[in-house]
This record gives C-alpha cells, sequence and structure tokens, in this order.
C-alpha cells in the first residue's frame, strides 16, 4: 500500500515511471535507513511524535521521520522526494549523482531504479551519516558513498543529479557534470524558518540540452534542510529578494553568463542567471 500511494502521488500521469517508482519503493525497507526505533515522525503542526514502538509499520506513512531530531534533520517525506526523482527522468542504466544522500534511503531508491548496469554516487556532508549510507547500501555495488562537500567536489559525468538539500546559487560542478540531456534537480531557499535550520524556497529543473546550453523550469515550492556548501549571504540575499518579489514561475533557462541584462534575469549571480523566455 504504501508504494503503491508514493509512486502514485510522485508520478500520477505516467504509468511506466509509476510502475518503476512503486516496485523501488515495494523493494527497499525504508527502517534499514534509519536509526533504531521507537522513532520521531514529523508532525504538519511542526514538532515530532514519538512512536509506541519500534514495530516498522509506522515507517510506511507519507511522513518525514526524525534522523537527528535535536537538528530539525529528517529523512524526508516520501511522496516528495519520490516526485522529485520522478521529475529528474529516472532510468535503468542511468549515471545519477545524489548530493545529500543522509542516511542513504533515497540513494537506494535511485539505485534500484538505475539497476545492476547503472552507477550512483552518494555525497553526504555530515561524515557519520556518510558512514551509516555506506553500511546500508553495501549490498549495492552499483552505489558508491562519499563523505565530503557536494557543491565543490569534481563529479562524475551524470544523467541525474539530485540536490537534496537548498542551496542558494547552482554549483558549477552540479551543471558540469550534466550529460547532454541530463537533468538537474535543484531547490534554491532562502531563510531559516524562525526556530529551524530548515529553509523556504523553490525547486527548479535544470537540464541541459546538446547544445551545451541550458533550459529551467520552477517545480513547485518547498521546505529543505540547507546545503552545507551551496550557501552564502550575499546569493541569499538576492534569492530571498526573488522569492519575495515571486515570478519564479516564468523562469525558462539558464545562462551561464553576465551577458543578459537585468530585466529578462529572475536570479542572477556571477557568471550565471535564471531568466525569462
Amino acid at each position: 500500500m504504501y508504494a503503491r500511494h508514493i509512486a502514485h502521488a510522485a508520478a500520477p500521469d505516467e504509468a511506466g515511471l509509476r510502475c518503476a517508482l512503486e516496485a523501488a519503493l515495494a523493494a527497499v525497507p525504508r527502517e534499514r535507513f534509519l536509526p533504531p526505533g521507537p522513532w520521531h515522525l514529523a508532525r504538519s503542526s511542526g514538532g515530532y511524535a514519538r512512536t509506541p514502538d519500534d514495530d516498522p509499520v509506522y515507517l510506511y506513512q507519507d511522513l518525514p521521520v526524525a534522523i537527528r531530531s535535536e537538528r530539525h534533520l529528517n529523512n524526508g517525506q516520501p511522496s516528495f522526494v519520490t516526485g522529485l526523482i520522478a521529475r529528474g527522468g529516472p532510468a535503468r542504466g542511468m549515471d545519477a549523482v545524489h548530493v545529500g544522500t543522509g542516511t542513504g534511503y533515497y540513494t537506494a531508491l535511485l539505485a534500484h531504479l538505475a539497476g545492476a548496469e547503472g552507477h550512483v554516487l552518494g555525497i553526504e556532508h555530515d561524515p557519520a551519516l556518510a558512514a551509516f549510507a555506506a553500511e546500508a547500501l553495501a549490498g549495492r555495488p552499483q552505489v558508491r558513498i562519499v563523505a565530503g562537500d557536494g557543491a565543490s567536489m569534481p563529479l562524475p559525468p551524470a544523467d541525474l543529479v539530485l540536490v537534496n538539500a537548498g542551496a542558494v546559487r547552482p554549483a558549477e560542478c552540479w551543471l558540469d557534470a550534466l550529460k547532454p540531456g541530463g537533468r538537474l534537480i535543484l531547490p534554491l531557499t532562502a531563510g531559516p524558518m524562525p526556530g529551524t535550520p530548515i529553509t523556504r524556497g523553490a525547486v527548479f529543473l535544470i537540464v541541459r540540452r546538446d547544445d551545451g546550453h541550458y533550459t529551467a523550469r520552477c517545480l513547485s515550492p518547498t521546505l529543505i534542510y540547507p546545503c552545507a556548501g551551496a550557501r552564502d549571504p550575499e546569493a541569499e540575499r538576492a534569492l530571498a529578494r526573488a522569492l519575495a518579489a515571486g515570478g519564479q514561475e516564468a523562469v525558462r533557462r539558464l545562462d551561464r553568463t553576465d551577458e543578459l541584462p537585468d530585466d529578462r534575469c529572475w536570479l542572477r549571480g556571477p557568471g550565471w542567471c535564471l531568466a525569462y523566455g
């Protein structure tokens, strides 16, 4: 039931993709990628509700589960993160990079979708979480987990780069890694929200075209943990102004240039901009 419900929420209109997602969700045990129970389930009103015991049945809901509750760090909401994976066009044999792999649950879903002939690189800034994910994923030879700054290290060529944390700009290495036709799922966020480190913003799909240019479009709003290597105060202030002004739905391309005038850009930084039309 969990797998079917989450897959339908993530890809309601794409039968083939929905079936692939359902198979991945059914094959990957969520409890393997979480600390021992009882667990803390995120409440929609804020805070957490502790499960009565360590029965994994409580984990098969469309709810974030705390990884480190004192840090507000969660295993994300399944329908949302699976939906981002769906928008990235996963396919068997793909080369994927997961920035912000956490404890590895969604990396495992990517690995199942990629199959034995694919490759998935998971990058986690927190060494303890990276070690946890590496152990949990040890039986999947197509997966490699590294600890480090996923916004600055060189990356292998990728069909899909999933950034599972809030950035204030697209990192050069993410854009450089995309193969022609490659997709970048990019949450751009400013914040934090009062009393938490969680940031608010919007998720963008960036696609590298065969000619080396990039299309871009806004997928959805988001609340997400910040990306430790892809934040700086000046860029965050510019992003906050753009989000406050709105208009992200009209973004259609990403340019790696300083040449476009300001009135054609929704958001810009040194050497890049998200542009209209």
